[in-house]
């Protein structure tokens, strides 16, 4: 048998990181930015007011209070929008509303609430700003050529933001691999239809899917194809138009139906082979269609199917996306494990666990849930991680350390 590691180097052998392109910015929310981004100007543009109240000079209000207060003739209004008044002679100030430009001789803001209010006229100042208060300088938040964001930036609604404030339309990004699966089996219904007799609903087009967005990609689940080459054939040629990785589940073992490896041994460019891996040693990999489209033939037991996805279908979707090799895969920890564990000779065995954190030293402990065969969906609904049993090992006891594949945040 094949090793899984040979699998995965074939694999991501084959596949590349997808060409950047230029989207506006909503567009490319959720890329992964493929430039370094530097402001192309102060953030604030000018020193504008951060307050709705009176711009004036600090010097004509110092010792202001209640019972003293500064008077001082409003010589005119500043919207937000408009550009800088003229400037404030001594005894004078401006009406200012919040982010409009702080005129000339002007050196702090006087909130309104400090004040009778007055809009023309003169305007009673019952006290005295710190200095500079109220007052958003010119670049204190980003400055011109300031580095903002790096390569390799996954862009969420704070970064977008950010690139809005600089004035920046359009970015860099990888775009998101196209994922089309594809579920085989003449025996499946789609989830909500009544099972006739020896039908099943289908899940394994709803894990992949799923599993496929969280590994940052656009999934496209086809509906069930039934067990006959031609129209599955039909099918994924149809498809490639959308896809940069199909993936099908079900019919790669040796049953006398197992049309996707029926289908595809023919092209020549899908190679069918059993990896020492448990649970899913039928795996089928190669390329399909003139662009040579990686294509994934996992097999149709639930579980078979989501381990072969994050071996293998998670790291090529990683690699076109453009991360680092060291990025590709789940983070893995050591864990002690609970229980005696068995696993067969010459296989690296895949079982479902739940790890949780104990105690303050970080002690990762870890139990297997649910039972071992790959059509039990239950416990891995309730894992939180994988346990990896090397192909040389055929028994832990209870106490001894193992390691995990990660799949969510332990606690």
């Amino acid at each position: 048998m094949k090793s899984v590691s040979r699998h995965l180097e074939d694999v991501l052998g084959r596949v590349k990181p997808l060409p950047p392109f230029e989207q506006h910015l909503l567009d490319a929310h959720g890329h992964r930015l493929v430039q370094d981004v530097a402001a192309p100007r102060d953030v604030p543009l000018f020193d504008n007011s951060a307050m709705d109240g009176y711009a004036v000079r600090r010097i004509d209000v110092l010792g202001a209070d209640e019972e003293r207060p500064a008077l001082l003739t409003v010589a005119y209004e500043t919207p937000a929008g408009a550009p800088p008044g003229r400037e404030l002679d001594p005894g004078s100030c401006a009406r200012i509303m919040t982010g409009a430009p702080v005129p000339p001789g002007a050196d702090v803001v006087v909130p309104v609430e400090w004040t009778d209010g007055a809009a023309e006229g003169v305007v009673r100042i019952n006290r005295a700003p710190e200095p500079g208060e109220h007052i958003r300088r010119i670049g204190e938040d980003v400055r011109a050529g300031q580095p903002l964001l790096t390569n390799g930036t996954v862009l969420g609604a704070r970064q977008i933001g950010l690139l809005a404030a600089v004035g920046i339309d359009l970015v860099s990004v990888r775009p998101s691999p196209r994922v089309v699966i594809i579920s085989t089996g003449s025996e499946l219904v789609e989830p909500g239809v009544e099972p006739g007799p020896g039908q099943i609903p289908e899940s394994n087009g709803f894990t992949l899917a799923a599993a496929a967005r969280e590994a940052g990609a656009t999934a496209f689940r086809i509906g069930v194809v039934a067990d006959e080459s031609k129209t599955l054939l039909s099918t994924i040629e149809d498809q490639l138009v959308r896809a940069d990785i199909v993936i099908t589940s079900g019919g790669v073992s040796v049953g006398a139906y197992d049309v996707v490896k029926e289908a595809l041994s023919k092209l020549g460019t899908v190679v069918f082979e059993r990896v020492a891996m448990q649970p899913g040693m039928p795996q089928g990999f190669g390329v399909v269609g003139p662009d040579e489209i990686p294509i994934f033939t996992l097999p149709g037991n639930p579980v078979s199917a989501y381990v072969g996805f994050e071996l293998f279908v998670r790291p090529a979707i990683r690699r076109m996306l453009g991360y680092d090799a060291a990025d590709l895969h789940r983070p893995t920890a050591q864990a002690v494990s609970l229980k005696a564990l068995k696993s067969p000779p010459g296989r690296r065995q895949f079982l479902r666990g739940h790890a949780e954190i104990s105690g303050p030293d970080g002690r990762i402990e870890v139990r297997p849930i649910g039972g071992a065969g790959s059509h039990l969906m239950g416990g891995l609904a309730q894992a939180n991680c994988l346990i990896t049993v090397p192909e040389d090992v055929t028994g832990v006891e209870a106490g001894e350390t193992v390691e995990i594949v990660v799949l969510e945040e332990l606690r």
